[in-house]
């Protein structure tokens, strides 16, 4: 007789099997609407409001794409499955990889197990991302019915509206519906929860609620009803890569793999999506440098630290308190053991040649001695290198450094107002976060602090001797990545003539040895941001306004760039999505709303819970 488990399997399956009929009309209609949304040649607006056409938008798509493949190539990567066909987790013993000939990983072990969701860190440069993109390209032996979504690049720019980019998942159904007759001919348990699992998500991106979520989705990474409605060619790149996150979170698949996911995303979209992905029951791997974000969504640390992972239970913070009591424990016995090293060598030399009873205890001694070099020694703690940034001395200028005159803005003669009246002052002792949902402003702000934008109406006054460096995130887009950080260096600063002394300074920002002198190409994009900060500071600027500085970087980068503005001797305005590094470097937070800036009372950890209570009160999750 079969269990009553089999016959509750067998009564979902029927039940599922019959709703997907009654829902294939209502999908075959939605599914006509795509069909009729195909790319054109028209116009793109780009992520300053000029326009590209869209042949060129998808030529960066390719090349893109074609980058990745290059990467595919300069990559080798070894490693066995260590479970059976149909886990529904993933191991993979003796795992290795190269880069460009680099050793990232060595004889280690990948293990993912279902429910869990892990945080991958390491320095820059480490192989986090080459690591996510051995998995996401199965490069690795992974089991067939595990499904990954890797998200890399933002969705291409089509005429589908951004609602229909999230639901145009067909191939996906026709992938989890064939999986689902494959996992029904199998009767291990295994299988069996994951054929649940697939019928859950077939629901899910059933016709009935697709919209529904698509929207909801949409709406907690910050696009209004209006915007869902948008083009996809209409979007920044920037606002694309939110519709891929958007698509990836409607997905919900298997294994989930994000590579800095908060990079394009403002606080409010931010805290939602922590909110959001706390509840991922899958397998979710992030590489972030938000330790806030981690905290809040990870239960598992995966730590990339010489070329090994190394696994600890727990958020961030867990990780730290773990690591820290480890090497303190690894730093005690490698004390001790060195100690009866040196007591046994001593008696060795002394007594060994002595009278018979001392040299009976010598050669036992010196057996001991033997058998712990043979049973492996404890390992001399060496801790990371500690990144320094450096902003040089500025000098001083007479306030007021800069005036904001009675300033409005907006971007086009009939579009809306970004701002009305604006007036305020900047000096060298300023140290001011910009906070505010995306379309706000911050951004704009920073470019007519920097005479990027000119004001509609009012005036912006600036000292004569005032030098601004403006840090936004499309810098290190603009490297040339053919030639090393040092020519690249050398060629901007011509007055540096020693390249003995360029590499020193390109040494304060963390590059040394050959990732100064192998192609900017090669370097990892928390290693092109490094560049980016030493020909920034090389400027000596008075006025630092920093525009999303932490994309890419790493938390010791963070902490170092923290440091550095607080040894800044001049004034800062910053716009982060990291609640730390806000809470590290800023004495007041400006809210930018409602077309104008108001101060906040409290601090950077006070707003993050008005914004957590907010977006929970008004973001109802569809339910299922």
């Amino acid at each position: 007789m079969p269990s009553d488990s089999k016959k509750k399997r067998e009564a979902k399956k029927k039940e599922a099997a019959k709703q997907r009929a009654q829902k294939k009309t209502q999908q075959k209609t939605e599914d006509g609407i795509n069909d009729e949304c195909t790319e054109n040649k028209s116009e793109s607006v780009t992520a300053n409001g000029s326009s590209l056409p869209l042949a060129s938008e998808n030529e960066l798509v390719k090349k893109l794409e074609h980058d990745m493949d290059l990467n595919a190539k300069a990559r080798a990567v070894t490693g066995v499955q260590g479970l059976n066909p149909h886990s529904r987790d993933i191991k993979i013993e003796n795992f290795s990889i190269t880069f460009h000939g680099a050793e990232i990983l060595a004889d280690t072990k990948l293990e993912l197990n279902c429910g869990q969701r892990y945080g991958l860190i390491g320095l820059n440069g480490s192989g986090k991302s080459s690591l996510l993109a051995s998995i996401g390209r199965r490069e690795i032996p992974i089991q067939d019915h595990i499904d990954i979504y890797h998200l890399t690049r933002e969705i291409e720019p089509s005429n589908n509206t951004a609602l229909q980019a999230v639901l145009d998942v067909d191939q996906e159904r026709i992938r989890l519906e064939k999986l689902a007759e494959e996992l029904a001919h199998y009767p291990d348990d295994d299988s069996q929860e994951q054929l649940m699992d697939i019928y859950e998500r077939l629901d899910d991106i059933g016709a009935d609620k697709a919209v529904s979520k698509a929207a909801y989705i949409l709406h907690g990474l910050g696009f209004n009803k209006r915007m869902q409605e948008q083009k996809c060619k209409d979007f920044s790149g920037g606002w694309r890569m939110r519709i891929a996150l958007a698509k990836a979170l409607y997905i919900r698949p298997h294994l989930l793999l994000l590579d800095e996911p908060t990079n394009h995303l403002d606080l409010d979209a931010c805290v939602w999506l922590e909110e959001e992905l706390k509840s991922y029951k899958r397998i979710l791997v992030i590489i972030s440098h938000s330790q806030d974000f981690l905290n809040g969504v990870c239960t598992n640390i995966i730590h990339l630290h010489k070329k090994r992972l190394n696994y600890y239970g727990g958020n961030y913070d867990a990780f730290v308190r773990t690591r820290l009591e480890l090497l303190e424990n690894q730093m005690k016995r490698y004390n001790w053991e060195q100690s009866q090293i040196s007591h046994m060598k001593d008696y060795i030399a002394r007594f060994g040649h002595g009278s018979a009873k001392l040299a009976r205890q010598a050669q036992s001694k010196e057996k001991t001695l033997s058998k712990m070099v043979s049973a492996g020694l404890t390992e001399k703690v060496m801790l990371d290198k500690n990144v320094q940034f450096y902003f040089p001395s500025c000098g001083t200028i007479p306030p007021p450094v800069i005036m904001v005159q009675h300033v409005s803005f907006r971007y086009t003669e009939n579009g809306p107002w970004i701002y009305k009246d604006l007036e305020f002052g900047i000096d060298l002792d300023t140290r001011v976060a910009l906070v505010g949902p995306n379309g706000a402003g911050k951004s704009t702000l920073l470019k007519l602090l920097c005479g990027e934008l000119i004001p509609s109406d009012g005036l912006i006054r600036k000292h004569s001797h005032l030098r601004i460096a403006r840090y936004h995130q499309h810098l290190h887009e603009q490297l040339d990545l053919d030639v090393s950080a040092l020519e690249y260096m050398m060629r901007c600063f011509p007055d540096v003539k020693e390249k003995e002394d360029m590499r020193k300074i390109i040494g304060r920002y963390g590059l040394t040895g050959r990732q100064q002198t192998c192609p900017i190409r090669q370097l990892s994009d928390g290693q092109r941001c490094r560049v980016v900060f030493a020909w920034l500071a090389w400027q000596t600027p008075h006025l630092l306004l920093l525009d999303e500085p932490t994309n890419h970087l790493d938390m010791e980068t963070i902490d170092a760039l923290a440091d550095a503005i607080n040894d800044f001797d001049g004034g800062m305005v910053l716009v982060s999505h990291d609640f730390r590094l806000i809470s590290q470097v800023a004495e007041e937070i400006w809210v930018c709303a409602n077309q104008t800036i108001s101060k906040w009372s409290g601090d950077i950890l006070s707003y993050k819970e008005h914004l957590r209570k907010r977006i929970i009160s008004e973001i109802q999750k569809p339910k299922d």
